[in-house]
């Protein structure tokens, strides 16, 4: 849940620029379209890996004792992948061709 929701928020606002960039603002820095979808991907599956790192905690068998694993945040980043890719494909080729 945390990666798509910071996945939508974060495509809202690439939509957002995207579309100000279209339509001929003139915002510093020029077109820096790459660097947000860049910096989409690592904020997506960076969020992604650290929520299920500290979520999903590693069986002990102790009720007591709860130990945190590198597995736990490498299945949250392999997790975030999809849901970053698959929400940037509907924002950009569902959402955007209606914006103009």
């Amino acid at each position: 849940m945390a990666s798509l929701s910071i996945s939508i928020v974060l495509a809202i606002a690439y939509l957002a620029y995207d579309v100000a960039l279209s339509r001929g603002l003139a915002l510093p820095g020029g077109d820096l379209r790459t660097l947000a979808i860049a910096v989409y991907t690592v904020v997506v599956l960076a969020t992604g890996s650290v929520v299920t790192y500290l979520v999903v905690p590693q069986p002990t068998g102790a009720r007591s004792e709860v130990r945190r694993s590198g597995w736990s945040a490498a299945l949250g980043l392999f997790a975030a992948v999809p849901i970053a890719y698959l929400v940037m494909v509907a924002a950009v080729q569902i959402i955007r061709p209606f914006l103009g």
